[in-house]
């Protein structure tokens, strides 16, 4: 609370400053590509001060593997259709409708840079790996807990999600229905 006897309201200043700043750097990042702008170009693109980003990030990686984070972690709930082979589906078309939108194709290229940028790269990406892989193993133990076999969490990364990633790196795009139904039944096969 404050002097006088306020709380900080949620969604004010605050929010919408990181919100102006995180669209900023994901538009930098989908326009010149990783390392090739500022603080101070993130700044003036969201309309603070290069203080305030600073402040609350204190580095251009740090701000970067927020970004990243949090745009990455505000997806779709995982799909709980009744079947692996339906949550798979589902939850493909979620990815490749993500990775193929306005920013998907910089959130991926941005994900691959702060991999190599040094400590705070590697957290970002670990954490993101982290939670995607304890999303699907949840879907996975569902599909055990009604009696179906599913394959372990590494082999849906390798066939589902890394074919998935490769083509939007590659422009090898669009990422059909079709295709998407292939990934899964050669998986589940």
């Amino acid at each position: 609370m404050d002097e006088q006897g306020r709380g900080k309201r949620p969604g004010g200043r605050s929010a919408r400053v990181r919100a102006a700043v995180h669209q900023a750097v994901t538009d930098l990042v989908g326009e010149r590509g990783y390392g090739n702008f500022t603080v101070g170009e993130v700044a003036a693109r969201a309309g603070v001060a290069d203080t305030s980003v600073y402040r609350r990030w204190g580095t251009l990686e740090a701000l970067l593997g927020d970004v990243l984070l949090t745009r990455l972690n505000a997806q779709a709930p995982m799909p709980d259709t009744g079947s692996l082979a339906g949550d798979l589906r589902a939850y493909a078309a979620v990815v490749a409708r993500e990775v193929t939108g306005p920013d998907g194709l910089a959130l991926v290229r941005l994900t691959v840079a702060l991999s190599g940028a040094g400590r705070q790269g590697l957290d970002a990406r670990d954490t993101l790996l982290a939670d995607r892989t304890r999303q699907l193993q949840a879907m996975l133990d569902r599909a055990r807990e009604r009696g179906e076999h599913p394959p372990d969490v590494l082999e849906v990364l390798d066939h589902l999600l890394a074919p998935i990633y490769m083509r939007v790196l590659f422009g090898a795009v669009p990422l059909t229905p079709a295709y998407l139904d292939g990934l899964v039944g050669r998986l589940l096969a």
